[in-house]
């Protein structure tokens, strides 16, 4: 499991907990223990704890498993589950048309993660894993999230200038070289809805090398166009 340390020890260990019964499906206490690495009475004091909340609940064998209450908080974020399942064919397109790896990426706080990924089957590649939570101050999927944020948050990142987000906005696309990782080159744009607000950053991703020093001459076009197809799609633009 992939559990970030936040130095909340307790929230850390009830997080590893939902984790596990997410990825293992029903466990004992026992299978908890193993799961999790917490101890026994750890374990049990927590997993009581989030079955008071209903976060956690019991089957027909008294082995723990997700709660119901999590149905609730998930259509929450029924829209952006459209827009993952939406974003599916485009990538796979994306990557067709370009050759390269496409991904598809929302902002978690300071943060951008990876919530849509067609790799490119063969060959040298840049693999994101869905899932991946990655800086949003490197990197040209992180660079359009924030050039089209309306919370003033960019200001906050020293590594990232304002004049180059202003040409990401007015251009509608951006382009990186070797900024997450050596060697790697993107570009990437944004998905908006009708009313100009960001939703995700779809993008390609691959090795400098054949991509070139400025990949956005090549990948620019099929990107944007990947971008508003999503919005079709998704229903974020008008008439989609």
């Amino acid at each position: 499991m992939d559990i970030i340390a936040t130095n909340v020890g307790v929230l850390d260990k009830s997080v590893a907990i939902l984790a596990a019964l997410a990825e293992e499906g029903p466990l004992s206490l026992a299978g908890l223990v193993e799961a999790t690495g917490l101890s026994r009475p750890t374990a049990h004091r927590l997993a009581a704890a989030l079955e008071a909340h209903r976060l956690v609940g019991r089957d027909g064998a008294g082995r723990y498993r997700l709660g119901l209450r999590l149905l609730g908080w998930a259509g929450a974020v029924s829209a952006e589950l459209g827009l993952v399942e939406a974003a599916r064919p485009v990538l796979a397109a994306l990557r067709d048309e370009t050759g390269e790896s496409a991904q598809l990426f929302v902002r978690d706080g300071d943060r951008r993660l990876c919530v849509a990924s067609s790799e490119r089957p063969a060959g040298l590649r840049d693999t994101v894993p869905v899932g991946a939570v990655l800086p949003i101050d490197r990197g040209s999927g992180g660079k359009v999230l924030l050039a089209f944020a309306d919370d003033g948050s960019a200001g906050r990142f020293p590594l990232v200038d304002a004049a180059e987000l202003e040409t990401i906005r007015r251009r509608g696309w951006a382009a990186s070289v070797a900024e997450r990782e050596e060697g790697v080159g993107s570009v990437s744009a944004p998905v908006l809805d009708s009313g100009g607000r960001i939703h995700a950053a779809v993008g390609v991703s691959g090795p400098v090398n054949r991509l070139g020093r400025q990949p956005g001459r090549r990948l620019a076009e099929p990107v944007m166009a990947a971008a508003r197809e999503l919005e079709r799609r998704a229903g974020l633009a008008p008439g989609g």
